[in-house]
């Protein structure tokens, strides 16, 4: 007789067709559960009440056998007004409605909140009181932070300091309470077991996102969808991601050995050009640039392309597969881990990695074979200079990354890591 699967509800205010970076975890884990013994369910925004790009070939990796639960959310233009305009808040309502009709209906094990959209997560401690479900919070970027305090006005986060004070409230009602936590970094983990010691021995584990390389193909068989952002007569290098003055450490490096090559053979190295794509958060079209400024104190401007839109899932995915390398800089801030790394490695490319020394992306690009992967301390113009030359003289090695690392950052694996903890935490409950 089968061994019947335990229940798991995932609160993720976004899901596919939304286009959002911290659903990814999620979606990529949705086809693995059910192996390891868990059946889940998802509760969702309805992708009406979101702002952000949507990606309708998301929806190709979700097992049509997944039940997803939508809720509504207040409309954007009715509580932007009083600072309200982030989805958590203005959906918070209508999850603990939703949520409660269902916990009514049907027992669940354990409940998952995998979002950095963290103040739908105070609803945990809520329902583990009124229904007596456990909850684990999955810590993709830290929630309440000081990280933005010293600097000026004009390098921090649009109402940071609404939201500064509202995620000091929020946050301790939220942790305090939780039953287990996943994160990306150990330091979000050990930076909230010293801040609240009661929950010091509880179960946590470290799980960066993983690796799924179906989507790499769904990008490629549906190329023609996509306008292509790269000219083939030059030598593409491009990261996709977030910008930010943060990045300008490890981006700094770069530009400058860049520009010592110019001066030194133009007709050579004038074929470069370096690609930032999706480098704000700003709705399409409202987004201020950050690595051009950086560009233009070096005199370097002509040779960089910041395009501050976001991009679909895929159009990112292809992309990065039609570029000559890939670059990925890091952020000064010493917990920040670039979930962003796996597709950079499933595509095969040529990589150039600059990040933090306390970075976990080193070590795990380090595991895979990365050789042009550094810490922005030791990186020095040498290493550089051997980067380009291999760009401009097409001599990079055919890229074959080790196996074992592959399989142990691969999807599958982080989602039976993530399945070790909930077993954990539900076994201590009983």
């Amino acid at each position: 007789m089968e061994k019947a699967l335990k229940k798991l509800l995932i609160i993720s205010p976004y899901f596919p067709p939304v286009n959002a970076a911290d659903m990814q975890r999620v979606r990529m884990s949705l086809p693995y559960f059910a192996d390891l013994g868990w059946h889940a369910e998802v509760v969702t925004v309805d992708p009406n009440y979101s702002d952000l790009a949507q990606d309708d070939l998301l929806l190709k990796s979700v097992p049509a056998l997944i039940t997803v639960h939508r809720v509504k959310a207040f409309s954007k233009t009715l509580t932007s007004k009083a600072g309200l305009g982030s989805i958590a808040l203005r959906s918070l309502w209508f999850y603990k409605q939703k949520v409660n009709r269902i916990l009514k209906n049907e027992k669940f094990d354990l409940i998952y909140f995998s979002t950095t959209q963290f103040p739908i997560c105070i609803l945990g401690a809520y329902w583990k009181k009124r229904f007596g479900i456990p909850y684990v919070i999955d810590m993709q970027d830290p929630w309440h932070s000081d990280y933005y305090m010293t600097k000026p006005k004009n390098q921090q986060p649009p109402k940071y300091w609404f939201a500064y004070r509202l995620n000091k409230y929020l946050e301790p009602i939220a942790i305090k309470n939780a039953d287990g936590l996943t994160s990306v970094s150990a330091g979000y983990i050990n930076q909230l077991k010293s801040r609240y010691p009661v929950i010091k021995d509880l179960p946590a584990a470290v799980i960066t996102f993983g690796a799924f390389a179906p989507d790499l193909q769904v990008a490629w068989h549906n190329r023609q969808r996509f306008p292509s952002l790269l000219a083939d007569e030059f030598f593409n290098i491009v990261y996709i991601g977030r910008g930010g003055r943060d990045l300008h450490q490890a981006i700094s490096p770069v530009f400058e050995t860049f520009k010592s090559l110019l001066e030194r053979n133009f007709e050579k190295f004038s074929k470069v050009r370096f690609h930032f794509i999706g480098t704000s958060y700003a709705p399409a079209g409202q987004g201020t640039a950050t690595i051009l400024p950086l560009a233009q104190q070096f005199g370097i401007e002509d040779y960089i392309i910041e395009i501050t839109n976001r991009i679909g899932y895929y159009h990112a995915l292809l992309t990065l597969q039609q570029a000559s390398a890939l670059f990925i800089p890091g952020s000064d801030d010493p917990q920040y881990t670039a979930s962003k790394i796996f597709p950079y490695l499933l595509t095969g490319k040529p990589i150039l990695a600059i990040f933090n020394r306390a970075s976990s992306a080193i070590i795990i690009m380090e595991e895979h074979g990365v050789q042009n992967v550094y810490n922005y301390d030791e990186v020095s113009p040498a290493h550089l200079l051997l980067f380009f030359n291999q760009l401009v003289n097409n001599a990079f090695d055919t890229v074959k990354y080790r196996a074992d690392a592959v399989k142990k950052y691969s999807a599958m694996e982080m989602t039976r890591a993530q399945c070790r903890l909930f077993n954990k935490v539900v076994e201590a409950g009983h």
